[in-house]
């Protein structure tokens, strides 16, 4: 039960305190040095809890042997009062040799009170003793653990820095996309291609008009041609009226 309550009540702990920082996770690398710093500090609960139960199994021990020596101790009082005892009776004196045979029944019965204590509590060093042990294999498992956290949060901040750099790289590259002046050639070209079209057209209505400046002018001679032929005309008709 020992076992089970201190590392049912550390490891309810550290999930409690990886689940809130999974929650706030923003770094990555903060995160894992503080779920470091949470292990370590659990491994120093858990430490304090052990030592205190191994405290404890030290205490039973002690009592343990304290009844055993206790029931050794009174066996060999119980033993020279017996052998008092039988002195006395050997040469007569029966009331002393029945006062030490009393006295060896007093430390007979507390002689059998110390090993029935001794026994009693051998169970319990028993269950205790295997307790320990598996508090410590325990433990010196999660200082294992501490030390794969360790090394996996040297890797995982690792990658998290590559993949970080790897986006800046991205977003760099995405950026000179949007900021390449070669995306907007075509667009400009095509600008240029209608002002060089819209010269044309006005060069092309400038000749027109000229043109039609020309064919008046090219009337206008026309025109002009024909009245002097008209005059000379009746130039020459007047001439030959008088003549006749």
């Amino acid at each position: 039960m020992a076992k089970q309550s201190i590392f049912g009540r550390i490891s309810q702990l550290v999930r409690a305190n990886i689940n809130a920082l999974l929650d706030e996770a923003e770094d990555p690398e903060k995160m894992l040095d503080q779920m470091v710093r949470d292990y370590t500090n659990s491994i120093a609960d858990a430490e304090a809890a052990i030592a205190e139960t191994i405290g404890n199994l030290r205490l039973l021990e002690d009592d343990h042997k304290e009844d055993v020596r206790a029931a050794d101790e009174w066996g060999q009082k119980a033993l020279a009062a017996s052998r008092k005892a039988d002195e006395f009776r050997t040469a007569g004196n029966t009331v002393d040799a029945d006062k030490f045979d009393n006295l060896a029944k007093v430390a007979l019965s507390r002689q059998i009170s110390a090993e029935n204590e001794a026994r009693s509590a051998e169970p319990q060093l028993a269950a205790q003793t295997e307790v320990v042990d598996k508090l410590k294999s325990g433990l010196n498992g999660m200082k294992e653990k501490l030390v794969q956290l360790q090394n996996k949060r040297s890797e995982l901040v690792a990658r998290s820095k590559t993949a970080a750099a790897q986006q800046q790289v991205h977003d760099a590259v995405k950026s000179i996309d949007i900021l390449d002046p070669t995306s907007d050639l075509g667009r400009f070209e095509d600008k240029i291609r209608r002002e060089e079209a819209k010269v044309r057209g006005q060069a092309e209505l400038a000749a027109s008009t000229l043109d039609a400046q020309f064919n008046e002018l090219d009337d206008l001679g026309e025109l002009t041609e024909v009245d002097a032929r008209l005059a000379a005309l009746k130039a020459g008709g007047a001439q030959g009226a008088i003549g006749g």
